[in-house]
């Protein structure tokens, strides 16, 4: 069943038997989630919407098939609950509407645990024993969410990310306001993976308009914004996040600012952090509604 949070005018929904998927965050009753193509094709068919979790890896990898931390990674789209981009990449790892969270909850907090080795399908394919614990914090103007990797006695990569998908309710597109304080940008191939390169970049801030985003820097100075029709919406890198992903595709009335711990395809490039033996890594994000 979905866990509802409300404080003052705000109300998140999360659904533990989908990935703990972010499923709505409204205020005064409108919905600040991009819901694309709903909380049913994400069961279904693995398409993200709302503010998704991505582990163990966020965005694509370039192989199925890799050594990362001494051991083999097997991405097997038969026997791994994976979903494929259109060019046959494995995209946003292995938990999009995974069941299995132990909930606990009050009025205002939520507390989900997942073990990951105790599901067959997702040890075979990503062979790191470890948990996860989600917090999630509502208060009257912020939804806080953090993600604690707890690592077995192998330790394990650290590579996942979250994709909230934003939107100003009854605000043309064109006429949102953006601010994207990064100042270096990843430099991506044509299957949009990076290179290793980066280059120093400024992006205006101010009305939408017609630009697009799908594009990749190091964590920004400040938050990200999103303004328009007497609201403001700042996503804030509040720890832990040292990549962004900025989302903004043509004919979606929605953008994505993406907390990642790691680049795209870090995994495979061995980008990513390995945490040590039953250590713990902790990321955290916030979304302030004002």
């Amino acid at each position: 069943m979905p866990v509802t949070l409300r404080s003052g005018d705000l109300e998140a929904t999360f659904v533990p038997e989908a990935g703990m998927v972010g499923a709505s965050l409204t205020h005064r009753g409108e919905e600040l989630l991009g819901q694309r193509d709903g909380l049913e094709a994400y069961v279904e068919q693995r398409k993200t919407m709302g503010i998704p979790l991505l582990h163990p890896w966020a965005n694509r990898l370039s192989e199925t098939r890799f050594e990362v931390a001494g051991r083999e990674v097997r991405i097997d789209p038969e026997r791994s609950p994976v979903r494929l981009d259109g060019g046959g990449l494995p995209m946003h790892g292995l938990l999009a509407a995974a069941p299995g969270w132990e909930v606990e909850r009050t009025a205002t907090t939520l507390t989900a645990h997942f073990d990951f080795a105790a599901h067959p399908p997702l040890i075979e394919a990503f062979p790191f024993a470890h948990e996860l614990t989600l917090e999630v914090e509502l208060d009257a103007g912020a939804l806080r969410i953090a993600l604690t990797v707890q690592a077995g006695t192998t330790g394990v990569p650290i590579a996942f990310g979250f994709h909230p998908y934003l939107r100003l309710p009854g605000i043309p597109r064109p006429d949102w306001i953006v601010e994207l304080p990064v100042r270096e940008q990843l430099v991506l191939d044509e299957q949009m993976l990076p290179t290793g390169a980066r280059t120093p970049v400024t992006v205006p801030a101010g009305a939408l308009g017609d630009r697009t985003f799908d594009d990749a820097y190091l964590a920004p100075d400040g938050p990200f914004a999103l303004e328009g029709g007497g609201r403001r919406i700042e996503l804030a890198f509040d720890a832990g996040f040292p990549y962004a992903q900025v989302f903004a595709p043509p004919g979606q009335a929605l953008i994505a600012f993406e907390p990642m711990t790691a680049p795209t395809n870090a995994l495979v490039r061995g980008d990513a952090a390995l945490l040590a033996p039953v250590e713990q890594y902790r990321a955290a994000f916030s979304i302030a509604v004002r």
